[in-house]
Protein backbone atom coordinates (compact mmCIF):
# COMPACT_ATOMS: atom_id res chain seq x y z
CA UNK A 1 0.00 0.00 0.00
CA UNK A 2 1.12 3.50 -0.75
CA UNK A 3 0.12 6.52 1.37
CA UNK A 4 0.47 9.69 -0.03
CA UNK A 5 0.21 12.89 2.52
CA UNK A 6 -1.07 15.83 1.51
CA UNK A 7 0.14 18.99 2.89
CA UNK A 8 -0.27 22.47 1.71
CA UNK A 9 3.02 24.30 1.90
CA UNK A 10 1.32 26.93 4.21
CA UNK A 11 0.80 24.43 6.49
CA UNK A 12 4.57 22.94 6.74
CA UNK A 13 6.09 26.32 6.85
CA UNK A 14 3.60 27.42 9.86
CA UNK A 15 5.11 24.16 11.54
CA UNK A 16 8.50 24.38 10.68
CA UNK A 17 8.41 27.86 11.77
CA UNK A 18 6.44 27.23 15.32
CA UNK A 19 9.22 24.46 15.35
CA UNK A 20 12.04 27.10 14.92
CA UNK A 21 10.65 29.56 17.41
CA UNK A 22 10.37 26.54 20.15
CA UNK A 23 14.08 25.94 19.21
CA UNK A 24 15.05 29.41 19.85
CA UNK A 25 13.09 30.05 22.86
CA UNK A 26 14.60 27.00 24.68
CA UNK A 27 18.05 27.88 23.47
CA UNK A 28 17.20 31.27 24.97
CA UNK A 29 15.58 29.84 28.32
CA UNK A 30 18.85 27.36 28.81
CA UNK A 31 21.30 30.71 28.52
CA UNK A 32 19.17 32.71 30.80
CA UNK A 33 19.19 29.96 33.46
CA UNK A 34 23.00 29.54 32.91
CA UNK A 35 23.95 33.37 33.67
CA UNK A 36 21.39 32.96 37.00
CA UNK A 37 23.26 30.03 38.09
CA UNK A 38 27.25 31.19 37.39
CA UNK A 39 25.44 34.90 39.47
CA UNK A 40 24.54 32.75 42.03
CA UNK A 41 28.07 30.75 42.30
CA UNK A 42 30.32 34.14 42.40
CA UNK A 43 27.68 35.69 44.41
CA UNK A 44 28.03 32.70 47.39
CA UNK A 45 31.78 32.85 46.72
CA UNK A 46 32.29 36.40 47.07
CA UNK A 47 30.09 36.64 50.43
CA UNK A 48 31.96 33.17 51.48
CA UNK A 49 35.14 35.20 51.28
CA UNK A 50 34.18 38.20 53.62
CA UNK A 51 35.11 37.70 57.40
CA UNK A 52 32.41 37.18 60.46
CA UNK A 53 32.09 40.79 60.63
CA UNK A 54 32.40 41.89 57.28
CA UNK A 55 28.89 39.67 57.15
CA UNK A 56 27.52 40.97 60.60
CA UNK A 57 28.15 44.44 59.06
CA UNK A 58 26.01 43.34 56.05
CA UNK A 59 23.17 42.22 58.65
CA UNK A 60 24.02 38.42 57.34
CA UNK A 61 26.21 35.11 58.93
CA UNK A 62 27.81 32.24 57.74
CA UNK A 63 24.20 30.39 57.87
CA UNK A 64 22.19 32.96 55.40
CA UNK A 65 24.85 33.48 52.79
CA UNK A 66 22.69 31.34 50.14
CA UNK A 67 19.80 32.69 51.26
CA UNK A 68 21.04 36.25 50.47
CA UNK A 69 22.69 35.35 47.40
CA UNK A 70 19.66 33.51 46.11
CA UNK A 71 17.35 36.75 46.82
CA UNK A 72 20.06 38.70 45.26
CA UNK A 73 20.12 37.13 41.92
CA UNK A 74 16.43 35.61 41.94
CA UNK A 75 14.55 38.16 43.31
Amino acid sequence: MNYVVSTTSGALSDAIAELVGKAVSLASNAAETMTLKRQYRQTVSELSGLSGRELADLGLNRSSIHAAAYEAVYG
